[in-house]
């Protein structure tokens, strides 16, 4: 099971055109519950006035939400089942939104390969009121992010959801942006880590082996991404073939 992440991004609010600086907060512990229990004292340690939080569905929690808000951060959090009530009012404005009631909307796509994204993002804070009610500290927007992939002729498509706390004066295309870079994480990162590398699988476990192999994968990863490969497993694939190629990446040559 992947570890979970709260992300921080500088918030670019007054400067739609800014992209968001990222910065990964990795759980050791895998149990769910462990996780959200270091949370806020991971929180405590960052500076996060004027940043946005983002973070998987297990984060969104009303005491996150206001301890954020207190640190004058804002939040963006993935809504699922584990927030029923939350998941149902916000899926039902979208699903049926009131008489005249409109949204804002952002639209991006892009190729990757064989694969083709398109994603669209609505907003809207009629939610506001009712969700402060609830007990909601500081709701800006609640947010539907459709993406639908299609790759060698077969076409997936997600819907999710998000509740944040930055308000309706931050245009819908910078919501996009920090959405999405939020998944970046996940697959850039944990994935790679993961499934491509093989971490979940592994068998070590005594002393201090886990940690030293740890540092190997983030040591093997930098040496990839700094030489240029964007894809991990191609890159598997054509060291493998080439170990010489290999050395030449820690700065030697075979024999």
């Amino acid at each position: 099971m992947p570890a979970s992440v709260v992300t921080a991004a500088t918030d670019a609010a007054t400067d739609a055109a800014s992209e968001p600086i990222v910065e990964p907060i990795v759980e050791a512990d895998a149990a769910h519950q462990a996780e959200l229990t270091l949370a806020p004292a991971l929180l405590a340690a960052l500076p996060l006035a004027g940043r946005v939080i983002t973070g998987d569905a297990l984060y969104c929690q009303r005491a996150l939400c206001e301890q954020i808000r207190a640190a004058q951060g804002d939040y963006l959090f993935v809504v699922k089942a584990n927030q029923p009530s939350l998941l149902a009012e916000v899926a039902l404005l979208f699903d049926q939104p009131p008489p005249g009631e409109t949204f804002a909307f952002a639209f991006a796509h892009g190729t990757h390969g064989s694969r083709h994204e398109e994603r669209r993002l609505w907003a809207s804070a009629a939610l506001n009121a009712y969700l402060a009610d609830l007990g909601w500290p500081s709701i800006g927007q609640v947010l539907r992010l459709e993406r639908r992939c299609v790759e060698r002729g077969v076409t997936t498509c997600q819907v999710r959801h998000f509740i944040t706390s930055l308000s309706p004066g931050v245009a819908a295309s910078r919501l996009l942006v920090l959405a999405r870079g939020h998944w970046a994480i996940e697959n850039q990162l944990h994935y790679v880590r993961d499934v491509t590398c093989g971490e979940d699988a592994s068998a070590i476990r005594s002393g201090s082996a886990p940690e030293v192999m740890a540092a190997l994968r983030s040591t093997h990863l930098a040496l990839l991404r700094l030489a240029g490969w964007r894809n991990i497993a191609e890159a598997h694939r054509y060291h493998a073939w080439s170990p010489g190629k290999a050395l030449r990446l820690l700065g030697l040559t075979s024999a």
